[in-house]
């Protein structure tokens, strides 16, 4: 893609300043140059000293890692947050909608708007589910909605978020590092706050308990433990939100409740916030052989004695074959146009779709359809032959395994290097608390950003880093 086709959020197309960013390039105009790359080093040394990790998997040298942060913020007007807002609410709604649906009566099936196939064929399905009512209607009580922008006004959800959607602790620290280094930048700038997301989560997770009930609800955080890639987030929320971090030991079913272990003997819980897929969660249910999850949970929660956040199940809605067909679900469940578009999307399972896949592979973004963190994609127009030649088997051998999108222009914004302001393709994941009577959308996100010129990849665990993201009062 050529340069000038990129959209640039803080230049636009045009080399003309964008006004989001205007008070942020007054300041930045009367910084010394030296004094920021010594914030940037500053930065780095807080994220390290607060323990701000990740793991990755499937590397010799598979050792904890800091992720890169870059202090210059990426900055989005109210209005164009407004719109957004907008699309995510009734993206999610329709979401949850069709989760209930998928497990009762189906009627999006019968209405012919959905195979029958996507769904008797995918292993994210849960039978186990089927005529389950969670307690308050909630499934998909977190949800990050992955978003790209191609333009002045034009974004695309690149992927739904529903099972354990992860990186809001960087959201929070990212915020912190800035407000900590910058004090003058927000003083300059009416920045929506972020910091009150553990809370808000907290309350939410609180309003959805199971109607049996009494008082104050109890909430926990299930991690799968200190070698989970994402366990410094799952210790990070239980903390702000003051709930105890448990993980599969601490639990047991005990007079039909669920109950961690504490020094006064068992206590009932009533919202389990879980990081554990749903495969790991109960091994009388699911698999016989994990360790991470509470034998019988999935009983006491078809009984109604738990709330389970996020729904065993809701991998279905996430899935990124089910993600072609968003639009047709929106509006079959709101009645409305989807606000939010998706990206194009060509269904390898399809024999024409295949086809075109194959004869275009080094134009496309190729992406296994249970696939995340950047694993197992191949992005065409920076593959390599062999690369190309050996994806092309993969494509052939097991079509239904994935699907394809277009290489987008993504949007640009400004990081701070050597040189000074430099662009850096991006992407954006609000983060959505889903309860019973509410949606609340924590004004702006995490903004992954890929570090290296022109790549396209923004994944933590592929090289990417992150940086705060603003969203501008009026």
């Amino acid at each position: 893609m050529s340069e000038t086709s990129i959209f640039d959020e803080m230049w636009g197309r045009d080399e003309t300043l964008r006004a989001p960013y205007e008070a942020f390039q007054t300041w930045f105009d009367g910084e010394d140059a030296a004094r920021l790359r010594a914030k940037q080093r500053e930065a780095e040394d807080l994220f390290r000293l607060t323990g701000i990790t990740f793991n990755v998997y499937g590397r010799a040298e598979a050792e904890e890692r800091l992720i890169p942060f870059d202090i210059i913020p990426r900055i989005i007007s109210n209005r164009e947050w407004q719109k957004l807002s907008r699309g995510i609410d009734q993206r999610v709604r329709a979401i949850n909608a069709f989760l209930y649906d998928i497990y009762h009566r189906q009627e999006i099936i019968k209405a012919g708007r959905l195979p029958a196939e996507m769904i008797a064929r995918n292993e994210a399905f849960l039978p186990q589910m089927i005529g389950v009512d969670p307690p308050g209607g909630v499934y998909t009580h977190i949800v990050g909605i992955d978003l790209v922008r191609t333009g002045d006004d034009d974004f695309f959800v690149l992927e739904d978020n529903a099972r354990t959607p992860s990186g809001v602790s960087y959201m929070l620290e990212n915020r912190e590092t800035m407000l900590q280094m910058f004090p003058e930048l927000f003083s300059r700038n009416r920045v929506q706050p972020v910091e009150t997301y553990p809370r808000d989560l907290r309350n939410s997770l609180a309003a959805c308990a199971p109607s049996g009930c009494d008082g104050n609800p109890t909430v926990a955080v299930l991690t799968p433990g200190i070698y989970n890639s994402a366990y410094f987030e799952h210790a990070f929320l239980a903390d702000q939100m003051g709930v105890e971090l448990v993980e599969g030991h601490d639990l047991r079913v005990v007079d039909g409740r669920v109950a961690m272990r504490t020094t006064e003997g068992y206590k009932p819980i009533d919202v389990l916030y879980r990081r554990v897929d749903d495969d790991f969660l109960d091994p009388l249910n699911f698999n016989p052989n994990s360790s991470l999850g509470i034998p019988g949970i999935m009983d006491v929660y078809r009984a109604g004695g738990i709330t389970i956040a996020n729904a065993p199940g809701t991998g279905i809605s996430d899935d990124k074959a089910i993600y072609s067909y968003m639009p047709e679900i929106v509006e079959f469940y709101t009645g409305e146009r989807p606000l939010l578009q998706n990206v194009p999307t060509w269904r390898c399972s399809d024999p024409s779709s295949l086809k075109y896949v194959l004869d275009n592979l080094d134009e496309l973004v190729v992406k296994e359809v249970h696939g995340s963190g950047g694993y197992g994609m191949l992005i065409g127009p920076t593959a390599t032959k062999k690369e190309l030649r050996d994806f092309r088997k993969k494509l052939e051998s097991r079509p239904g395994n994935y699907i394809a999108q277009p290489t987008l222009s993504l949007s640009t914004v400004p990081i701070f290097t050597k040189a000074g302001l430099a662009p850096r393709h991006v992407d954006l994941r609000p983060y959505v608390l889903v309860s019973p009577d509410r949606i609340n959308i924590t004004p702006g996100g995490l903004t992954r950003v890929a570090l290296k010129k022109g790549s396209l990849v923004v994944n933590s665990s592929q090289g990417g880093g992150t940086k705060d993201t603003w969203v501008l009062e009026d």
